[in-house]
């Protein structure tokens, strides 16, 4: 019996590195389908960072809703988990009204919780996070290393030692639960009710590195400098462990001369790029298109949509 699946919502996935044109272009594949956006940046969520996260601009929020932007503070622990809950319940609730939704930016862990999702973490108490980012303070990363090698040897035998933050994560996890962080670690892809397709934009690396430097310009213009002093008393929070702000923080600081702050964001900014491109790259579900081409987009993902009812209906 032939089977219509003419009505399955879709999620349009919209990826690839900072400064490419994810925005423009998501915008423009959600007025063609008369839709809304789902933003997956993981610093566009903080009200307080309005310069340094290069936020649509207010006509372009007006002609589009989008959400997921500027929704928490900075002082609100947030995390990719959380993240993947509240987009799903967002979503059952737009497939609603829109057969198709887009989801938009190069958080990579964001993007990978909502298509593929992350294992199932308890909420971690923010008096073991404290203790235990106060001891590597004092102590160094290698008292974090000892502390995880003897409460889960497992995850010490393949975690990438160098990476605090992965540490202090899993640390957090074996002192809440009495439990080792492997043990909740699963790895499986989660079956979601709607298909994704997703699209990836890219260009030559002379391209990408200048559209990288032409933003910063534009931030510094806008007044980067200034809403970085404003949260220099807040530098301690994770949101705020970002390129563009970090950077003049060091500067605030004394470490680094503040006529080398721009040049240092520009250079550690095209570093973030190489890593999203690298990590995107090996979904090959992601189909790429050149920021030059882009329109071709929306004709490949009718063609998509299209290919599938007609595979669907003649089962």
């Amino acid at each position: 019996m032939p089977v219509n699946n003419r009505n399955i919502p879709y999620l349009i996935v919209v990826t690839g590195p900072t400064a490419i044109g994810k925005s423009a272009v998501s915008l423009e594949i959600a007025q063609h389908f008369n839709t809304e956006i789902i933003s997956a940046d993981s610093r566009q969520l903080y009200r307080e960072m309005k310069i340094g996260t290069a936020v649509p601009e207010p006509q372009e929020l007006q002609l589009v809703p989008h959400h997921f932007v500027h929704t928490r503070s900075i002082h609100e622990y947030y995390n990719a988990s959380r993240f993947e809950s509240e987009v799903l319940n967002k979503l059952e609730e737009l497939y609603l009204v829109h057969r198709v939704v887009v989801m938009a930016g190069g958080s990579m862990l964001y993007v990978d919780a909502v298509c593929n999702g992350i294992d199932d973490l308890p909420e971690v108490d923010p008096e073991i996070r404290r203790m235990l980012i106060s001891e590597f303070e004092q102590n160094g990363i290698e008292s974090l290393r000892i502390r995880l090698k003897m409460l889960d040897p497992a995850y010490y035998a393949e975690v990438d030692l160098k990476n605090h933050k992965r540490l202090l994560h899993a640390l957090e996890i074996c002192l809440m639960t009495g439990k080792p962080y492997s043990g909740f670690r699963k790895n499986q892809v989660k079956k979601r009710p709607f298909r994704i397709i997703k699209t990836g934009l890219t260009a030559s690396r002379d391209i990408i590195y200048d559209r990288i430097n032409r933003r910063v310009d534009q931030m510094v213009l806008e007044g980067l400098e200034e809403e970085a002093q404003i949260l220099y008393p807040f530098r301690d929070n994770n949101a705020l462990n970002t390129v563009g702000y970090r950077e003049w923080f060091d500067a605030f600081d004394g470490k680094i001369p503040p006529g080398e702050v721009v040049e240092k964001i520009k250079s550690n900014t095209r570093r973030y790029a190489r890593k999203q491109l690298t990590w995107f790259k090996r979904d090959q579900a992601v189909k790429w298109f050149d920021i030059g081409h882009k329109e071709e987009i929306i004709p490949w993902l009718e063609e998509q949509m299209q290919n599938e009812w007609n595979n669907t209906e003649n089962w």
